[in-house]
């Protein structure tokens, strides 16, 4: 009779508590944080869960004769197996909040991208999160039934050391991978140079980084590889490229009216050519006087860096056909030779 009430009054108070965190869930939609959200959804049907069992376990402790009323059965409603219970309902819950967190947050996060890997990389995580935390669990609970859990833990030190030989290549590219995404060196379509290759990024997977050469090539670098090398980002801080044109005349030639002419060549590409940038403005400078030629070099600013060699044929055309018009020699490799008698 007693023990009818409370397990009634059990399952009452169970409906109670659905109803209040079904509201409680009606509210938290209205705020911006989705914490709450997560809180109350794992918690809502394992604490439900919790109090009839609980209730059960009350009624049958205080009020019944266990021994009587189920014979050989009658330790299943020992404490030890209360507290098991008791395991796996907290495991439910840790579970459900872990990953509702990933999938919330972590989504989040990834939608942010560009790439897809990082989405790959949260379904993982949500996956490995579960069983981890039930396999914990299951251990915590059999140890708590004195059930000897070495043989498993050995078992799954074994078998997690084999599959982490097996796969250690793809777990270092795996997290490669993430490293790449988590420090962003750089994204799809920027033009990179990586382990000596040049190119544009087309895709970042989980185990590889794929780039297309100027040579129309394609060159797949495993992320392991690409996280440890040094890249250089042609596309960052912005497109534009510093671009150094090397020119070279005779000696005896007019070194002030050569720098006029690379100035001028300069800002005519910056005006007339969609190419080179006015701001920052052309540069000249006389570097050197070398073996049979004194060298130059005109700097400009090109619009974006896939536009080097259009700027260089642009340049290299005007100065050539300037050279030609001043009377400029452009010098080729020579060397004397005199014959003493």
């Amino acid at each position: 009779m007693y023990g009818s009430a409370v397990v009634l009054c059990g399952i009452i108070a169970a409906f109670v508590v659905h109803e209040v965190f079904r509201w409680l869930q009606k509210r938290a939609d209205l705020t911006e944080s989705k914490l709450d959200d997560i809180v109350l959804y794992s918690l809502d049907k394992p604490l439900t869960i919790a109090i009839i069992v609980c209730s059960v376990w009350i009624s049958i402790a205080l009020f019944v004769d266990p021994a009587t009323l189920l014979g050989e059965y009658a330790w299943l409603f020992s404490g030890q197996y209360f507290a098991a219970a008791a395991t796996l309902i907290a495991a439910w819950v840790v579970s459900s909040f872990v990953y509702n967190f990933i999938n919330l947050y972590g989504r989040w996060m990834a939608s942010q991208t560009e790439t897809d890997l990082d989405d790959r990389i949260i379904r993982v995580l949500e996956v490995s999160a579960r069983y981890v935390i039930w396999f914990v669990a299951i251990l915590m609970v059999l140890r708590m039934l004195d059930v000897d859990i070495t043989p498993l833990i050995a078992g799954a030190g074994i078998a997690g050391l084999a599959v982490a030989l097996a796969a250690q290549d793809i777990v270092s590219n795996f997290f490669g991978g993430a490293v790449i995404l988590a420090d962003k060196p750089f994204a799809v379509d920027d033009r990179v140079k990586i382990d000596g290759y040049l190119g544009d990024v087309i895709g970042i997977g989980p185990r590889s980084t794929r780039i297309k050469t100027l040579d129309h090539q394609m060159v797949t670098i495993p992320n392991s590889k690409v996280s440890s090398s040094v890249i250089v980002n042609y596309a960052m801080p912005d497109v534009r490229l510093k671009i150094k044109i090397p020119v070279s005349a005779a000696y005896g030639s007019d070194i002030k009216r050569i720098k006029e002419i690379l100035i001028e060549i300069g800002h005519e590409a910056a005006a007339r050519s969609e190419y080179v940038l006015s701001d920052p403005a052309p540069s000249v400078y006389f570097l050197e006087f070398g073996a049979s030629s004194l060298n130059f070099m005109l700097v400009l600013w090109a619009k974006a860096f896939n536009l080097t060699w259009d700027v260089q044929d642009y340049v290299n055309t005007r100065v050539y056909e300037r050279f030609a018009e001043e009377g400029i020699e452009i010098p080729f490799p020579q060397m004397d030779v005199h014959m003493r008698e």
